[in-house]
């Protein structure tokens, strides 16, 4: 089953929208009778974080190679820029920047040696010392790649998919085998990548980071679309309820039983709970203020997009 959200914005009707820069319809990617990507189809707008989400085997990184012309689909059509990546794959590739899911450089190859040669492939590249001040390379420009850790070695691969000027960067399992500290902080290189205008795609099969990050989500299972939207409106979508609670020993129930989006109302104790969708904590706080008994402990528990991952996954297999 497929819960499509967010349709693709028709272009005569909203032209003060984003563009849309990757447009991709019916992609199927076969080897011999196997299919590893099924009638996928969705779009990247302009300036958002996207993400392909799904467990190991999904066809995400089947997906993204196609999108930059690694690759080739058996069918369907795919738009980057305006470019078919299968026929203009040079051409295309000179506008976006990608961090592979397996990539590496010599161990004996500098930082900065790699920031250079990778800038000589570009005809406008970026300043380097900008770079190396934007990813904290600077002091790291004479090391070895092989001595970097983990994180480091990410910051360099993302400075070398931003020195072409993209405007789109694919990145690929940015945070795996990375600690927990590691991991946050790359979240914040990826708010950054998307703060100096460039747009992301990130493929991930970490439910928690694409619900952080990601403005919107395609959930791929079995190389089919299962899910495509906002990380809240697929939540949403699949019937996820919220729980609102807040302390007040003597409301009136029915004060709150009629506002939009609630579905049951009770009292345990001296703590109240309202369950309903949508923004039902929104309909109940701002009726909790008009009747002068706005509480000190309002507040929700919705399902995550964690709950809805593994529902959707489930029912797809």
């Amino acid at each position: 089953m497929t819960t499509t959200l967010l349709p693709t914005p028709d272009a005569a009707t909203t032209a003060s929208s984003p563009s849309t820069l990757v447009d991709v319809r019916h992609l199927e990617k076969r080897y011999g009778p196997t299919a590893v990507v099924q009638d996928v189809s969705f779009h990247v707008v302009e300036g958002e974080i996207f993400g392909l989400l799904g467990t190991n085997g999904a066809g995400k990184t089947t997906t993204v190679e196609i999108l930059q012309g690694l690759r080739r689909a058996t069918r369907g059509s795919v738009d980057v820029l305006g470019f078919d990546p299968a026929r203009s794959g040079d051409r295309l590739r000179r506008l976006i920047g990608a961090q592979l899911q397996e990539a590496a450089l010599p161990d004996r190859l500098r930082v900065g040696e790699a920031l250079r040669l990778f800038a000589s492939l570009h005809p406008a590249p970026r300043p380097l010392s900008d770079l190396a001040d934007e990813w904290s390379l600077g002091d790291l420009w004479r090391r070895p790649f092989g001595a970097l850790s983990g994180g480091e070695r990410q910051r360099l691969f993302v400075a070398l998919a931003l020195i072409g000027r993209p405007r789109i960067v694919f990145l690929d399992e940015l945070t795996q085998n990375l600690d927990p500290v590691g991991r946050r902080r790359t979240w914040e290189v990826v708010r950054q990548i998307r703060a100096t205008g460039t747009t992301v795609v990130l493929v991930t099969h970490d439910v928690e980071e694409a619900e952080r990050l990601c403005d919107r989500i395609v959930v791929l299972h079995r190389g089919r679309v299962v899910a495509d939207g906002t990380p809240a409106s697929i939540v949403d979508s699949l019937g996820g309820a919220t729980t609102v609670t807040f302390t007040d020993p003597s409301i009136e129930l029915r004060s709150i039983r009629h506002l939009p989006g609630v579905r049951q109302v009770r009292r345990r104790g001296g703590q109240v709970e309202v369950v309903g969708s949508g923004p039902v904590l929104a309909h109940v706080g701002a009726r909790l203020v008009a009747l002068d008994r706005p509480p000190l402990d309002l507040q929700a528990r919705r399902p995550t997009l964690e709950d809805r991952f593994v529902a959707l996954t489930e029912e797809a297999s």
